[in-house]
């Protein structure tokens, strides 16, 4: 598939005089500059992350009002649910803040409760409220969720359950009726960072507990390893607060775990140090399985494990919930491909929307994902769901696709989402009407450059410029994610020498040249690209830069992801 490339500006005077400070590269300083770090203390603090630059929680809205009930609810022998989503963000902040409330409190009178994805869907259930009245609970934390919970949160303030909520994704006009909202992300609350994860808040929460009770900060920075898998999983923005907490929590999963993530790193295999993107990749889809094949309890339940056989006989549980995942996922898109490789009207349109009953709902949002890379234009993949069609639906960039599912609302029972992602349900006899309706509505709003996938390009680069100092610098740049992106590099009017090759089918080994400096490359998937080398013209080259191990030598490689014939 063709794809756009997007060499971002270059701002020359800010480049020019953050190189002067800092003395290196010029193309890392105009990344630098284009990422809002263009002066020496913006670097400093970017390139060596401090957990003293942490915001004070008691900047929140409503923390006040959070930790005075929390704090009355201990003195008064109340019983406090911990209760969260089933996904990473929400298992992981279940886990470190129950853990803390036993610290503070006696365990006897604190519990977790995880919803079960099928039978009672996303966010605060009327199951976990029916469950808190029936043993006692006063008080009932929700972390990564609630939010949009206010009929469900006011039926529990008659039962006499108080909430305190504590989420981020984003809050409509009217707000549930809690004691405290804990959302950066409210209009009125001054919060400096507005980005945190569920974890990231209910983090914040802790922070301003121990503060309360005059706790030494290891009592809550030991959960750190739990928050970065969080921030990782979550695909929040690494910026601010969420790198810092990154970047420390990433240390901990390196040196010092809990026994849960331990046993994970085991089972995944890794040997060497762990990147975010090892959590993202091994990590998070182990967690993530329990709730998407069976219950996510469990993933709370390693978290919270300290006998470490316990702990890697539940990884072992997870990790088979994963292998299950894996089969299923990649059942169902061999089948969903096939649908559409053999209707010729689903080729042709310019949205895909698939239908079978048989599909496991737990996997549906992957494999729209799958499809979405596969055809780049926006996607829903339904399955039923008991006597209703369930289903979940992926964007292209720059595509609104809550506007366009909100557009079909007639044809839906309801229907959820951002920008990115939704989720939908609709009677059966209302799938192809909804079809229909879907592709006519993107077909007549989406714009023609949104159908064809876009590489942002960080810089322009020479191979003279690549040496070691430069790949030093830019793993200092880590933990990368959203608006941190490992930097992507263009070299332009280079060569093949002759010695590329083409592995297993699929992949391309380069060996190229730009004047009289020669790098190797491993192209994934890029055995297509081939006829460009055997043109023997020069070519433009879209690269990371990697290092590659190889009979106890390393060296730098490129990591190609795009190439194209060389315009001039």
């Amino acid at each position: 598939m063709q794809k756009r490339w997007n060499i971002l500006k270059v701002n020359k005077s800010a480049t020019a005089a953050l190189q002067e400070s800092l003395k290196v590269n010029a193309s890392l300083c105009s990344i630098l500059v284009n990422r809002g770090v263009d002066s020496f203390e913006k670097a400093k603090d970017y390139f060596r992350p401090s957990l003293t630059e942490l915001h004070d929680p008691y900047l929140m809205k409503d923390m006040q009002k959070a930790v005075k009930r929390i704090t009355s609810a201990i003195e008064a022998n109340e019983k406090i649910l911990v209760f969260g989503d089933y996904d990473v963000d929400g298992t992981t902040s279940v886990a470190s803040m129950y853990q803390f409330i036993c610290k503070i409190y006696d365990g006897s009178f604190v519990e977790f409760y995880i919803p079960h994805r099928y039978r009672e869907g996303y966010g605060i259930s009327k199951a976990g409220i029916d469950y808190a009245a029936e043993n006692n609970f006063a008080l009932i934390i929700s972390l990564d969720c609630g939010i949009k919970s206010i009929d469900l949160i006011a039926f529990a303030k008659t039962l006499g359950i108080d909430f305190i909520v504590c989420d981020h994704h984003l809050p409509d006009d009217v707000l549930p009726d809690a004691v405290a909202i804990l959302n950066a992300k409210q209009k009125d609350c001054h919060y400096p960072y507005k980005e945190l994860c569920g974890c990231g808040v209910g983090f914040k929460l802790m922070t301003a507990l121990a503060q309360y009770y005059g706790i030494d900060e290891t009592h809550y920075f030991c959960y750190l390893d739990l928050v970065a898998t969080a921030i990782a999983a979550d695909i929040v923005p690494m910026t601010g607060e969420n790198r810092i907490l990154a970047y420390f929590g990433l240390q901990q999963i390196n040196t010092n775990p809990c026994a849960g993530i331990k046993a994970l790193i085991q089972l995944g295999g890794i040997q060497k140090k762990l990147s975010i993107t090892n959590v993202v990749f091994v990590i998070a889809p182990r967690i993530n399985a329990a709730g998407r094949m069976d219950d996510a309890k469990k993933a709370v339940q390693l978290f919270i494990e300290k006998n470490t056989d316990r702990a890697l006989e539940l990884a072992k549980l997870l990790h088979s919930d994963n292998n299950e995942r894996k089969e299923t996922d990649s059942t169902i898109t061999a089948e969903a491909l096939a649908l559409i490789d053999n209707n010729i009207e689903l080729i042709n349109r310019k949205s895909t929307v698939v239908y079978q009953e048989h599909w496991h709902k737990g996997v549906i949002g992957i494999v729209a994902s799958r499809l979405t890379e596969k055809y780049y234009r926006p996607t829903i993949v339904l399955t039923r769901n008991g006597d209703i069609v369930a289903g979940s639906a992926r964007s292209v960039v720059g595509y609104n696709l809550y506007e366009a599912v909100h557009a079909c609302r007639e044809h839906l029972l309801d229907y959820g989402g951002h920008f990115a992602a939704a989720g939908l349900s609709m009677l059966p006899e209302n799938v192809t009407a909804f079809a229909d309706k879907f592709e006519a509505v993107v077909a007549a709003s989406i714009e023609a450059h949104l159908l064809v996938p876009e590489i942002v390009i960080d810089a322009d680069i020479s191979f003279n410029e690549i040496n070691d100092s430069l790949y030093n610098i830019i793993c200092q740049m880590e933990p990368f994610g959203p608006e941190n992106m490992r930097p992507i590099f263009v070299v332009k009017n280079v060569m093949d020498t002759g010695y590329s090759k083409i592995v297993k089918e699929l992949h391309v080994r380069f060996v190229i040249k730009q004047h009289d400096k020669t790098f190797t490359g491993i192209g994934f998937n890029l055995a297509d690209k081939f006829s460009v080398l055997e043109t023997k013209k020069p070519f433009d080259l879209v690269f990371t830069l990697d290092e590659n191990e190889w009979n106890g030598e390393t060296n730098l490689q490129l990591k190609i992801i795009d190439l194209k014939l060389s315009s001039s």
